[in-house]
């Protein structure tokens, strides 16, 4: 029941459950209705990870696939939910809704009754049949074709979209699985997104969520790109949207059904509490983080960054991933950009760039290995590592939306030391987060504050450089689960707990503002580095220098010989 004078709920207490499905694993929060406390937490590790090399029965992949496998995501709600539910005390009884948030575009293709194609026995071995992570960026020769026929013949969609289509969206992916695989294309009844398939395997009911067909599938004002332009791209394209993506559509925090008799069984949670239409993890977060005016912009970093915000101005913003009316919050235009690698990049230096004797080094001051690095970089005057880095290990996803750009390193000597390249890349990343602000800003699309989410916000370090280089305060959601928080309070909205997002983001949202300042001194020492920074960016993203493309063919070459 919801008491309309002050938008809290009244009577017993009752308790909401999200659950965000990542890159690597599902976690689930069990949140109070009243006032967003997290009462318990649980995660679950997909089984499969992420299928970069090879599928399950070995069958390898090529360079830039990305796969998951579904069942993985039914084992979090067997695992994560349950164990959520048992650590909080609640009782199953007390739960009136459960809220999901998904990565995206995470897409995957299934017969009409939602089985996917690679739970089919004689499909296991086809790559194509299986789930395509947000991170599979072998569509890229198709997502080019997809932006030079919008512009040659001027299609109003492109510009909700900064200009280009990325690698990592719903059509550039169909458009691969039609011209690899054109016999999976033609038994694919639905192409649908992962934040939607989990939703109907809860509820029963496929719904459409108004965010990914937004920002992921090119849907703006109420219309898809036409039968024509499909065509022009490819003859057997012409009917991807009505045969295959094309479905009624639910807004965000609205009822999707109600918890099937199976679901419950899985998550012992009730049978026919509410179901909430999915989200992404990244737009989810924003109420979450009490993002609900104009000017804040939430980056969720995690091995990924996301930024999102919601603004009353609409503006064509250079290599902005969408601009979507009600994308985030509704009445508001919600925009959002990102960065394709960031907490992948310091993984991925950790796991190559860590000498025997620093591991030695951090165990016995009981540090892991970020930690470590962390502790010696901070150590540093900015510039004394006398590195530059540009942040596109996994491509550049905002501003150049180009997944075949990657890393770079200047300045390497023979003195250089492991926590030098590891501060580098911690600016550079930060480097990333500034360009994308300068964008908006430049296109009249203010943003005074960022707020961050996600599990980078326990590095300090990270937290101060970011400040320092955007020149902006930096508020920090108060909750270590900020997508499965934002999920849950989607769950209190669609289970009639409040009256919309606003009002549970009053009392459930939780955000610290203002916790890291930026330093003058140092923030004009970080303009210096952001100058040479910008040299690189345009230098290898803009065209005066190919040669990461032509390494990229090159490494394509090989592979295929070999």
């Amino acid at each position: 029941m919801v008491n309309t004078e002050n938008s809290r709920p009244t009577g017993p207490e009752t308790y909401v459950v999200g659950v965000d499905y990542g890159t690597l694993s599902g976690r689930a929060v069990v949140v109070r209705v009243s006032d967003g406390a997290e009462l318990a937490v649980a995660e679950h590790p997909y089984t499969h990870a992420v299928l970069d090399r090879a599928l399950p029965d070995g069958t390898a992949l090529p360079p830039d696939w990305a796969l998951q496998v579904p069942s993985d995501y039914i084992d979090v709600l067997r695992h994560a939910v349950p164990e959520a539910l048992a650590r909080s005390g609640v009782r199953p009884e007390q739960v009136i809704g459960i809220g999901t948030d998904f990565t995206a575009c995470t897409v995957l293709p299934v017969l009409a009754d939602g089985t996917p194609l690679c739970d089919l026995p004689e499909y296991a071995a086809r790559p194509h049949a299986y789930v395509k992570l947000w991170r599979h960026h072998a569509a890229q020769a198709q997502a080019d074709r997809i932006t030079a026929l919008a512009e040659e013949r001027k299609e109003p969609w492109l510009k909700r979209y900064g200009g280009k289509i990325s690698s990592e969206w719903e059509f550039a992916k169909a458009l691969q699985l039609l011209e690899e695989d054109p016999e999976l294309y033609e038994l694919t009844d639905r192409w649908l997104e992962a934040a939607d398939w989990i939703v109907w395997r809860l509820c029963g009911t496929y719904v459409r969520n108004a965010c990914t067909a937004g920002y992921k599938g090119q849907h703006q004002d109420g219309r898809y790109p036409s039968r024509d332009y499909l065509a022009a791209l490819n003859p057997g394209f012409a009917g991807f949207v009505t045969d295959k993506l094309e479905h009624p559509i639910g807004q965000l925090g609205d009822l999707a059904g109600r918890l099937t008799a199976e679901a419950a069984a899985w998550t012992g949670l009730p049978e026919g509490i509410a179901v909430c239409v999915g989200n992404v993890d990244a737009h989810v977060t924003a109420p979450a983080a009490t993002a609900v005016e104009p000017g804040r912009m939430v980056a969720i970093m995690g091995t990924s960054t996301c930024h999102v915000m919601s603004s009353d101005q609409w503006a064509e913003v250079p290599g902005m991933c969408g601009v979507v009316d009600g994308g985030i919050l509704p009445g508001l235009w919600g925009y959002e950009a990102g960065q394709s690698g960031v907490g992948d990049i310091f993984g991925w230096f950790v796991r190559t760039g860590f000498p025997a004797a620093y591991a030695e080094e951090a165990a016995a001051l009981g540090r892991d290995a970020h930690e470590h690095l962390t502790a010696l970089a901070a150590e540093q005057a900015i510039g004394e590592h006398g590195l530059i880095a540009l942040d596109w290990q996994s491509g550049n996803r905002s501003v150049l939306v180009d997944h075949d750009l990657s890393g770079v390193l200047v300045g390497l000597t023979l003195a250089t030391r492991p926590e030098d390249v590891y501060r580098a890349l911690l600016e550079a990343t930060a480097f990333g987060t500034r360009t994308i602000i300068e964008a908006f800003e430049t296109s009249g699309v203010p943003v005074q504050e960022l707020i961050i989410a996600g599990g980078l916000t326990k590095n300090a370090l990270l937290m101060q450089i970011y400040a320092d280089v955007t020149r902006r305060p930096l508020g920090v959601i108060d909750s270590a689960q900020g997508p499965a928080l934002g999920a849950a309070m989607h769950a209190a909205v669609a289970a009639g707990a409040y009256a919309d997002i606003r009002a549970a983001a009053r009392s459930m949202g939780k955000a610290r503002p203002g916790v890291y300042l930026p330093d003058p001194e140092r923030a004009a020492a970080y303009d210096r580095l952001y100058a040479e920074y910008r040299l690189l960016h345009d230098y290898f993203g803009r065209g005066t220098n190919e040669v990461m493309h032509r390494l990229r063919g090159l490494r394509a070459e090989a592979s295929a010989h070999s």
